[in-house]
Order: structure tokens, then sequence, then C-alpha cells
């Protein structure tokens, strides 16, 4: 019952200030606050504060907003552990079998380091990369010199 008598009262105020500030030939504001007033008074009249009084009273609804809250919470922790570990149980199995399986990329040269992989410099190929350096740097002399530099 309080409830109402607080909601019609903040409805009549706000009513009144509108009435003050359409005076003033502010209609667009006076046209905002009287919206505003009038939701209270729409609040009362569909029942929405005798539902809330009745609910922010129970023992069984703050109970049943705990359980909510700790739906929420594990929900919450499960998916940030979900993402820290890098997916679902079966993507994380499915990217190991893949990353045992192709140990050197399909594009590449030369196998990829692992633990007895590595070559020794005498097996070493040393005159490939002078010769694509040499290509790399005539490339670079063309256009100096077509630049005039």
């Amino acid at each position: 019952m309080i409830a109402e008598t607080v909601c019609s009262a903040a409805a009549a105020a706000g009513l009144g200030i509108a009435a003050v500030t359409a005076y003033r030939k502010r209609f667009l504001a006076a046209t905002r606050i009287a919206a505003y007033s009038l939701v209270p008074l729409g609040l009362v009249m569909t029942g929405v504060v005798d539902w809330l009084a009745d609910t922010a009273f129970s023992p069984t609804a703050w109970a049943g907003f705990g359980v909510l809250g700790v739906a929420w919470l594990l929900f919450t922790s499960s998916r940030a552990v979900e993402r820290r570990r890098g997916g679902t149980r079966k993507e994380r199995k499915e990217a190991k079998a893949g990353a045992q399986s192709d140990a050197v990329a399909p594009a590449a040269s030369a196998p990829s380091l692992g633990a007895g992989s590595r070559q020794s410099a005498a097996t070493r190929p040393a005159a490939a990369p002078r010769a694509e350096a040499s290509d790399d740097f005539s490339d670079i002399e063309a256009i100096l010199k077509k630049h005039g530099i």
C-alpha cells in the first residue's frame, strides 16, 4: 500500500515539473519528463509493484536468486577455464594429433628442428643462399639505377 502511494506521489510530482517546464516553452523536455513520471504510475496500475513487493520479502525468491547466481558463477568460471586451456577436450585431442603427425610443414624445404634433426656445417648447402642473395641485390641495383641513384 505504501509503495502505491509513493509511486503515485512521484508521478504527480513529475507531472508538475513537466507542467512548469512546458510553461517555460521547453516542450520537448517537458514531454520527456512527463513520460518518465508516468512510468511509476503505470507500474502500480499493472501490478508490477505488488509482484516486486511480494518478491522482495519472500525467502524462496531470494533463494532462487542465489541459485541463479551460483549457476552464473559456475558457467562463467567453466568458460574461463576452457579458454585458458585452449578449447574443449575434443579440440585439444585433435590439435595434439595434428601436431604429432605434421612434424614438418608440407611446404617446408628442410625439416624442422627437432631433437635429433640438426645438420652439421659440412652437410648444409652453402651456395644456395648466396645465389639467392645475389639475385636479391641485382633487383635492388636495378631499382636504384632506374631512379638514378
